[in-house]
Order: C-alpha cells, then structure tokens, then sequence
C-alpha cells in the first residue's frame, strides 16, 4: 500500500544572520538533497507585528516557552529572571522582533513524506551550541544561550522550522495566501514514493 503522507508541509524561515552569512543555497541544498520537494518561497523584510503574530498563532506558546526557558535556566544550575513564565516571553517576544526585523528573511514551504521530523532533524536543535554535528545549526553557528542572555538579545540560530504538522499549517496560512503554494511534479517523486518503481527501464 502506498504511503499517503507524501504532501505533508513545514515552514521555513531563514532569519536575518543566515541571509548575512549568505547561507541561503546551503540550506535549500540541504532540504532538496534529502528529496523535499520546495513548493512556495519568497524573500521578506517581516514586521514587528507579523513576527509577534508568528509566535503567538498558538495560544499555548507564551505558557510553554516561558516554562521550558525557566526549566532551561534550573538544569544548568542558573537563577532563572523571574518564575513567571509570561513575563520570560515578554522578554522573548521583544528580542524575536527585533531579530526577526531587523533584515530580510526567506521565507519556504518545503513538501514530502515526514516533511516536518525531518527537516527539525537537519535544522538541530534551537540552541547551535548543543546542536549535533552534521546539522545545519551545529555545523555553522556558534551561538548559544549563555552568548544571547549575556548580550540580551534573541539567540542566532539561522532558522525557525516548524515544530508539528498542526503548527506548520498554521504557520504556513501566516506567512503565504494559498495562491502561493504551487502543486507541480518532479521526476524524483518517482523513485522515492513509486511503490514498485515502475518505468525505469525503457
């Protein structure tokens, strides 16, 4: 039986520091050598008020950042600025918008069977520092929490990726009307979903 969930769709967004280190074509190659298919991309200076509404689009967002940011501060033994949760990502929302402004960005909807598992798996994990080796964050930022607290700034991490396939539609609805996703096929589509690989040879 054919598998059904080849058109699954995540978000990408290449934020201000990877569009600066010129970084673009490295990520694109990356989500195209794996057999992504790229169905909507353009290139934006985002506002304020569009980059608070990105993180916002889940109610529970605010609730759950600020919870993980304050159990990130615990386990490396630091003192975390407040217990409240909210008020840890007013602070964030502040610092994510003047990033996410400050330059253009690039913004993509990548398609293809896991789309967002694996593209979170190439992108690694939000903090470079501790990202794995052989990610895209691990392999060219050297960023970390420590860096960004200390600066009181957003952490460079070059990309945001959708985190579910519930978030990636809302996201993807946020950042393209759907006139913009574009429904096309590529010759590779044969080889990695064809479930006998019918029509190779002539």
């Amino acid at each position: 039986m054919s598998y059904t969930g080849k058109k699954e769709k995540s978000l990408v967004i290449i934020k201000p520091d990877g569009i600066q280190r010129s970084l673009i074509g490295e990520v694109i190659k990356r989500f195209e050598s794996i057999g992504l298919k790229l169905i909507a991309l353009k290139m934006i200076v985002p506002t304020p008020e569009q980059v608070e509404q990105h993180y916002t689009l889940d109610s529970n967002w605010r609730k759950v950042t600020g919870e993980k940011t304050i159990k990130g501060y615990k386990d490396k033994g630091l003192t975390p600025p407040t217990e409240n949760p909210f008020e840890i990502t007013d602070k964030l929302l502040i610092n994510l918008k003047k990033y996410l402004s400050c330059g253009p960005v690039v913004a993509m909807v990548w398609e293809g069977a896991h789309a967002v598992k694996i593209i979170r798996k190439l992108v690694g994990g939000t903090e470079p520092l501790t990202s794995d080796v052989g990610s895209i964050r691990g392999d060219y930022v050297l960023d970390s929490y420590e860096m960004s607290d200390v600066d009181d700034r957003a952490i460079r991490n070059l990309i945001h990726a959708s985190g579910s396939v519930p978030e990636a539609e809302m996201e993807i609805k946020h950042w393209f009307a759907p006139e913009e996703l574009i429904s096309y096929r590529l010759v590779q589509e044969e080889i990695l979903y064809d479930v006998n690989l019918d029509g190779i040879l002539e």
